[in-house]
Formats: structure tokens, sequence, C-alpha cells
């Protein structure tokens, strides 16, 4: 997992967590009859994307480690969603994800690891595989954890949604939150044109 991202990059990106942002969070979300899409996702990545941003889903699935579906079935998943965008003219530049658990997984899936949200390493791993620039980009999020991700990464905007598909209730901001969008709509007003 890299330490340092090379301070050259230029790229933006928008980066999501998955469920609760992309998906309405219904818990170990491993199937396409699960998977319901968070109302304005679409229009939100459709907008980043014309803006020059790369789209890149940051996600813990801890759901493979705990062995409640396997790493193929999240592979499966990740190829539908992808399909589900490109069929609406929207490229996914990236997925990544982290199966890791400190307590519950089973295993080798039992372990902390640097990758698992609110650790940086998803965000850290794609700004050098992709050349981000993260003091430029944004990123989604519906948890504490995905915040205290994107502060740790340097991420120079992150928004904490609550709104329907959320799995976190209406509440204070968390530390280092840029703002508290109700809807994804609200996003838009964050993500300049170059």
């Amino acid at each position: 997992m890299p330490n340092r991202v090379d301070v050259t990059a230029s790229r933006r990106a928008l980066f999501l967590d998955r469920d609760g942002v992309v998906n309405a969070d219904h818990g170990y979300v491993h199937r396409t009859d699960q998977f319901d899409f968070v109302d304005g996702v679409f229009e939100l990545c459709r907008a980043a994307a014309e803006r020059g941003y790369l789209l890149v889903i940051v996600t813990n699935q801890s759901g493979i480690g705990r062995g409640y579906y396997s790493q193929g079935d999240f592979d499966e998943l990740t190829r539908w969603m992808r399909a589900e965008f490109a069929a609406r003219g929207i490229a996914i530049d990236g997925v990544y994800s982290c199966p890791y658990h400190p307590r519950h997984g089973k295993g080798p899936f039992r372990r902390e690891s640097d990758c698992r949200k609110p650790q940086p390493g998803m965000l850290l791993k794609a700004a050098q595989e992709l050349g981000i620039d993260l003091a430029a980009s944004v990123l989604v999020g519906d948890k504490a954890s995905d915040i205290g991700a994107g502060v740790s990464a340097g991420i120079g905007c992150n928004l904490l949604y609550t709104g329907a598909g959320s799995s976190r209730s209406k509440g204070p901001a968390v530390h280092g939150t840029t703002a508290v969008i109700a809807r994804l709509f609200e996003a838009h007003r964050f993500l300049p044109a170059e």
C-alpha cells in the first residue's frame, strides 16, 4: 500500500462509498435483486464525469471476511453494477474494496488493514494507480468512517450524505465534514468545472 501519493497528479476524482450512497444499504448487499440504486446517483456521476472527474467507488466489504458471500459474488455484482452505469453512458474508473474486519473476519480476513475505512488505504491506492490529485477531489460517504478516510487521505471536500439509502441517521456532522447533504443532487455544487 502506498504511503505517499505523487504530488504532481492532476486528475480529480469523485469518490463514492457504495452501500448507502450508490445503492441503498440493506445490509451486506451481494446480489442484483438486493441492489437498489440511490436516487440521483446516475445524474451526479454523469455531471462529475462531464466536469472532468474520474469516478471511483471505495467500499468496505466485511461481508466477504465474515463469510456471508464470496469475493466472486462481490466481483460478479461489481461487473453488473458497472454495466448498469455503462448502459447510461457513465464509466466507473475504479472500484476498490476491503474484505477485512479486525474482530468479525474469519481466518485470514480477521485482521487490521490500512484499506479498511476509516483508514485511507483504498483512496491512496486509487490516487497512485489513477494519478488522482486528492486535494482537488470530492468524497461522498454516509458514515463517519468514510469521512475519516477522506480526511486522512487529504481529500479536499468530504460530503456526508444522510438521505434515503444512507445507513446513517441524521445528526451532527462528523469531524472533517465539508458539508452534510440530504440529497445527492446537493453534491453538484461541490463539483466545479475545470
